[in-house]
């Protein structure tokens, strides 16, 4: 038998060898060898590693917004990255056009809707409640199902202006009438409080910037330990995701985190044009060699870029190289180097193993890195 691309003499991060074969997009084959031909063949050296296609869930990359903007293809196959969901950029008014711009895009491309019919046009979105319309968010999902998958609300005082809690309060309202997908919180300054914030919410529900190192995180910063409402909420099962971002990653926070035995559920870097280019956010990969850094393993850190935001988003056919799944894979080396990390807060850590993507697979399409 014939095959579209054939992968030879790869690894997975765990070090055990894999071949790969594809047809019409579709991963057809997983083996330790594979003897059968392929129109096209990526023989590798038995140093670079394979695995299913890195997922970013957490970025901002509607090109016609100005606070936060990017390109899909910026921070995605040209990064390593085959998917990418936008966090909430755009809103029930205007993610058509989202829709209709990410389609020429090389990298695949969702959308977490805001709750603010607009998104994010201002900084304040959730200041003016009337611009939260249950029936137009619903609207969005019934005509974009396959675009659309869950709903994002922004929590923290620059955004809500005196409405407290009760953004999240219709959040989970939209959330409910909506079969229950998945809802993304975004935290940072009080008002409202971290506690009461994590109190609304619900297995499954992602808290982004989970890390982050304000006085409003979970970090008790006169104990140096995480507070126990943080601990009540992780163990509830609610999902706890990096989301970098300019101002949201804090090296101690984490550190202090993985002391006391809690791990980010899933990593993702809040990305947009400022933070990629001027940093310290750069791409998905130094954000993976961040939490390296702070003591978490490589196949732990591959799988929450994986298998673990597939999951969160219920993308059936995504995040493992297995037969039926989408020939969607990153192909990376992970090599002995130096480099400096900075958090959002200036702090510094030396990375000495350096993770880079060489090849990424999207559809069975290879691109290079």
């Amino acid at each position: 038998m014939s095959y579209d691309l054939i992968i030879k003499n790869g690894k997975t991060i765990t070090g055990q060898p894999i071949e790969i074969a594809i047809n019409a997009g579709e991963i057809v084959k997983v083996a330790d060898e594979i003897n059968e031909k392929g129109e096209e063949l990526i023989e590798l050296n038995g140093d670079a590693y394979v695995s299913a296609g890195w997922i970013d869930d957490h970025v901002h990359c509607f090109e016609k917004m100005t606070l936060y903007y990017d390109f899909p293809d910026e921070i995605g196959v040209k990064k390593g990255v085959t998917t990418v969901i936008d966090a909430g950029t755009t809103g029930a008014e205007n993610i058509h056009e989202f829709y209709d711009l990410v389609k020429k895009a090389k990298t695949n491309v969702y959308a977490l809707v805001n709750i603010s019919k607009w998104g994010i046009v201002e900084q304040d979105e959730l200041a003016d409640l009337s611009k939260v319309k249950e029936e137009l968010v619903h609207k969005a999902l019934t005509e974009m199902p396959d675009f659309v998958v869950g709903f994002k609300a922004r929590m923290s005082k620059t955004v809500i202006g005196d409405n407290g809690i009760r953004p999240l309060e219709m959040a989970k309202k939209i959330q409910k009438a909506n079969n229950g997908l998945p809802l993304m919180i975004h935290i940072g300054s009080a008002p409202p409080k971290l506690d009461e914030i994590l109190a609304h919410m619900s297995k499954g529900d992602i808290l982004t910037h989970c890390f982050n190192g304000k006085p409003n995180g979970i970090l008790n910063q006169a104990t140096s330990q995480i507070k126990d409402f943080a601990w009540a909420a992780y163990d509830k099962g609610i999902v706890f995701d990096i989301g970098h971002g300019t101002d949201s990653f804090n090296f101690e926070v984490a550190e202090t985190a993985l002391k006391e035995g809690m791990k980010a559920t899933s990593i993702s870097t809040d990305i947009y044009i400022r933070n990629r280019e001027k940093g310290p956010v750069h791409d998905l990969s130094t954000t993976m060699e961040k939490l390296r850094v702070v003591g978490y393993d490589w196949p732990e850190i591959i799988e929450k870029v994986t298998s673990v935001p597939a999951g969160n988003f219920h993308f059936e056919t995504k995040g493992h190289l297995k037969e039926g799944y989408d020939a969607d894979i990153t192909i990376f080396t992970i090599e002995t180097g130096q480099k400096t990390l900075t958090d959002s807060n200036g702090f510094k850590r030396e990375a000495t193993e350096l993770i880079k993507p060489v090849k990424t697979i999207i559809g069975g399409t290879v691109y290079d890195n």
